[in-house]
């Protein structure tokens, strides 16, 4: 029996024709080769070469012996790349899922974390509403999902992502344009666009509003907060959106306005109960997390350079 040390020595001397061209290709000494090469023939009991002239060729009766030593060199090469690959996130798919509002700006800039780090990688991004959530998950259709909203499902698991709040948007030149803050008193003098009070953001503001007494006019409702902000953007209204839509400018043409009364919110990630998670996946909630957390408004200057948002 050969062990794994014996079988690279002896390719190595079948290789480079000699002992010192083995120690090299090794980057070992000379004569631990050559005291290997004779360990391994006087206990196997077989002659691997002739010498003439300094150099080592292989005898016929380990013709056969060399053929299995390539195609076990073979075998490596072929796991080596395979592992490479693996490394790169090749032969591999993230499937991961997000509610429109963090899908947005959140999860491209993770992504491009996740490519960063796996430029090989396969990856496919479905954008959610929170009741497709749960079946996207407990059906495998993928590993997890970015939240807006933690739902009670015996069969999911919610993980925090980041805390945000909530920016009362206007278009340029709008009566309130230029303003730091503006309050929910306020708002509510203007032409509103969305607000579902069934909606985990709108019903933080449909609170806010029932509780001061304040009544208000939805004049047009939109479920998306890319649709919230081009309405906006035309001028039909104002809104109310989240800061991860809205971050990093990701919707230009319109104007932030920090609510005075508490907005704060929480997102998730969800994951099926008891399923693994892929390195892939692991690696893109860390991004994401890592992105979303950047821009919450404990942090950085306060400002909503990283919000936006609207619906699920």
């Amino acid at each position: 029996m050969m062990t794994l040390r014996q079988v690279e020595v002896i390719r190595a001397v079948m290789v480079t024709g000699t002992i010192g061209g083995a120690a090299k290709l090794l980057n070992v000494s000379a004569p631990g080769i050559s005291r290997l090469v004779k360990y391994t023939e006087r206990s196997l009991g077989i002659r691997f070469f002739q010498r003439q002239n300094g150099r080592y060729f292989p005898t016929p009766e380990a013709e056969n012996i060399f053929e299995q030593i390539n195609g076990v060199y073979k075998k490596v090469d072929d796991l080596s790349e395979i592992i490479s690959k693996i490394g790169r996130g090749g032969l591999s798919e993230l499937r991961i899922g997000s509610v429109p509002s963090i899908s947005q700006v959140m999860v491209p800039r993770a992504i491009e974390r996740v490519r960063r780090r796996y430029p090989d990688l396969g990856i496919d991004i479905n954008i959610l509403k929170l009741e497709e959530a749960i079946d996207y998950l407990m059906l495998g259709r993928g590993e997890c999902v970015a939240m807006s909203y933690r739902l009670e499902h015996s069969g999911l698991d919610f993980m925090p992502l980041a805390s945000g709040e909530l920016y009362c948007i206007v278009p340029p030149g709008h009566e309130l344009a230029g303003r730091k803050q503006v309050s929910a008193a306020e708002i509510t003098r203007y032409p509103l666009i969305g607000i579902d009070p069934n909606d985990p953001y709108g019903r933080i503001m449909a609170e806010i509003f029932a509780r001061n007494r304040l009544a208000y006019n939805i004049t047009i409702r939109a479920r998306f907060g890319t649709t919230v902000c081009a309405l906006v953007k035309a001028g039909l209204g104002i809104a109310i959106i989240d800061q991860f839509t809205v971050a990093h400018g990701g919707y230009p043409g319109i104007e932030l306005l920090k609510i005075t009364e508490p907005t704060r919110f929480d997102t998730y990630i969800a994951v099926k109960r008891g399923a693994p998670l892929s390195l892939h996946a692991e690696s893109f909630i860390e991004s994401l997390r890592a992105e979303m957390r950047a821009v919450e408004p404990s942090r950085g200057n306060g400002k909503a350079g990283g919000a936006r948002g609207r619906k699920k």
